[in-house]
């Protein structure tokens, strides 16, 4: 018997014995209402307490070094809080991307009695996932390091130490669109910095003892104050400043780069209607695709708004999952090749029953 191509992703079966409902064990009970989802990553928490940590950093170097030694006040204010209220969204979006649930399936749901009360017909099919012992709905996916089935997962991010799927996709693209902002604030305010206090300040500082004694001579003699104060620019000495400025420079074009990437790879797959690990693995199976603005109300919630861009608002909450959400019809899951004859595929069909194909 050959074996259709997407079979060889899935595991297709239609009667509960064959999906080995007594290897797994019942479903937990549900939790308590309101019980935060954290996972219990090393290396996901070590990413999360880095990321954070690299905010901070971008904080003090623009504070302590950049805006609170200045005399322009309009200038720091302003600066202080776009920076801080970016800063604030960002880690806001962290938060909520990190401990919301991503749109887990019930664990351990491939019972025997769960799949009997879906009461399948001829042509209907269930697939099990062999890892969590759940049955998956429709374009859900299984992560190894949540160790659950995901609904539309687009892949799992150490960052946030979480997946990206239907429920906390919002948060993500929040946080790096806020990211990506104070990144490019920080390089322009490091840039105005470098050219403002370069020429005005630093530049006496690299005299050399005589040289400079002989500069305060001439300013005492001429009585005229020099333009810029020693602290104007900075309260550390210029080449500790030198340091922590090209330090965020780097951190800043970095991070810039790489959450802008990643924010319009979302906002791609978002408008597509395609997650990532769809896209990767090339699955050409016809399914309804909703347009691109129904898809993007859906995940930022609702029509355009502040609401959008405010991470403490939720996307539209997806309906709770119904018996035919498990049970999906073979016809749409036996795309072909065009080199595979009309007979391999009825004898295909004729043998479904007692095929077993393993999972992804």
């Amino acid at each position: 018997m050959m074996l259709l191509p997407t079979h060889h992703f899935r595991d297709i079966e239609r009667k509960p014995e064959y999906l080995q409902p007594e290897k797994c064990v019942p479903p937990p009970h549900p939790g308590p209402v309101g019980t935060m989802w954290f996972i219990r990553d090393g290396c996901g928490i070590a990413c999360a307490i880095v990321t954070w940590f690299l905010v901070l950093y971008a904080e003090f170097v623009v504070l302590f070094v950049m805006l609170i030694p200045s005399r322009d006040y309009v200038y720091s204010s302003i600066n202080g809080i776009v920076f801080n209220l970016l800063a604030f969204l960002a880690l806001a979006s962290h938060c909520r991307a990190m401990l919301t649930d991503p749109g887990a399936v019930p664990k351990g749901n491939a019972t025997k009695e769960f799949i009997e009360s879906l009461q399948l017909k001829p042509g209907q099919v269930v697939y099990k996932c062999p890892k969590c012992c759940s049955i998956k709905p429709d374009r859900a996916h299984h992560c190894s390091v949540c160790k659950r089935c995901i609904r539309k997962m687009d892949h799992h991010c150490p960052w946030v130490n979480n997946c990206v799927g239907e429920n906390n996709q919002k948060y993500f693209v929040l946080f790096t669109m806020y990211i990506a902002l104070i990144s490019l604030h920080a390089l322009i305010m490091v840039g105005f910095h470098f050219l403002h206090c370069f020429e005005e300040d630093w530049t006496t500082y690299g005299l050399t003892r005589e040289g400079t004694a002989e500069a305060q001579i001439s300013l005492h003699e001429k009585k005229q104050p020099p333009k810029v104060s020693s602290t104007e620019c900075s309260s550390f000495s210029p080449p500790t400043t030198v340091i922590l400025l090209i330090l965020l420079c780097f951190e800043g074009l970095l991070f810039l780069i790489f959450t802008s990437v990643m924010f319009g790879t979302q906002v791609h797959s978002i408008c597509t209607d395609e997650t990532g690990i769809e896209r990767l693995k090339r699955k050409h199976q016809p399914r309804e695709r909703r347009g691109s603005w129904k898809s993007v109300k859906e995940t930022f919630g609702g029509d355009f708004s502040l609401n959008w861009f405010n991470p403490f608002s939720g996307p539209c909450d997806p309906e709770p999952l119904s018996d035919r959400d498990w049970v999906r019809q073979a016809a749409s899951l036996s795309e072909t090749d065009n080199t595979e004859t009309t007979e391999e595929q009825s004898e295909e069909r004729k043998d479904e029953d007692s095929v077993e194909v393993t999972d992804e």
